[in-house]
């Protein structure tokens, strides 16, 4: 009798159908060939090694691009921060020198001139940052405070 006849269990036919859907997937991922391959148990050890081995190539692959993208994304940051800092550089110089060659009255004019919000802001900012430096020396002693008291007496 062949070994057709006899029935395969369920778990025999579900790791079939894995196999051959994981070979077709990760073969067309790879750009390679479908290959078929019939499950009977003197087999299905080589078959899980090499499902095993399809699985760690699409996974090195899928990285590599990975890697390729995020390599790619660095280079644009890298650049547009090189670009700003520039700017930025440009713009502080500009403005020390304008300071500079301007007369006190002219500075008082200008800074009459700012909206009122704006100076609101940039106190609300301070204010903001003084509240979060407190809060941070807070939490930095209460941490002191616990490692102290947890320790234990000898």
């Amino acid at each position: 009798m062949s070994t057709e006849m006899f029935a395969k269990t369920p778990m025999e036919v579900a790791v079939y159908q894995l196999h051959n859907f994981s070979i077709s997937f990760f073969s067309s991922l790879l750009g390679g060939d479908v290959v078929s391959v019939k499950l009977d148990n003197s087999a299905s050890g080589a078959s899980v090694v090499a499902i095993d081995n399809k699985i760690e190539q699409a996974m090195d692959l899928v990285k590599n691009h990975l890697m390729y993208a995020v390599r790619e994304e660095v280079e644009i940051l890298k650049e547009q921060i090189k670009e700003l800092a520039e700017k930025n550089n440009q713009l502080e110089r500009e403005n020390y020198l304008l300071k500079n060659l301007a007369s006190p009255e002219q500075l008082e004019k200008f800074q009459s001139r700012i909206p009122t919000d704006v100076l609101l802001d940039n106190q609300s900012a301070q204010v903001t940052q003084d509240q979060q430096q407190q809060q941070q020396q807070q939490q930095q002693q209460q941490q002191q405070t616990c490692n102290h008291s947890s320790g234990s007496a000898v």
